[in-house]
């Protein structure tokens, strides 16, 4: 698994939780963040699928 799989789950989860707080408390700026934290998160967790998946196939040949 590669590290920005890990990495981009994390941010996923801390940007979801950040944006509850933010709705919960009324803050935009907070649930704003967290909106960006989780799509950043889920980009880096697709570059670690792209990773992953070229490694595969690197390591079939």
């Amino acid at each position: 698994m590669d590290k920005d799989r890990i990495t981009g789950n994390v941010k996923k989860l801390t940007g979801k939780i950040k944006e509850g707080v933010g709705r919960i408390t009324s803050d935009r700026k907070t649930e704003a963040e967290g909106r960006a934290e989780n799509a950043e998160g889920r980009i880096q967790n697709a570059v670690g699928h792209t990773r992953d998946a070229a490694r595969e196939l690197l390591n079939k040949k």
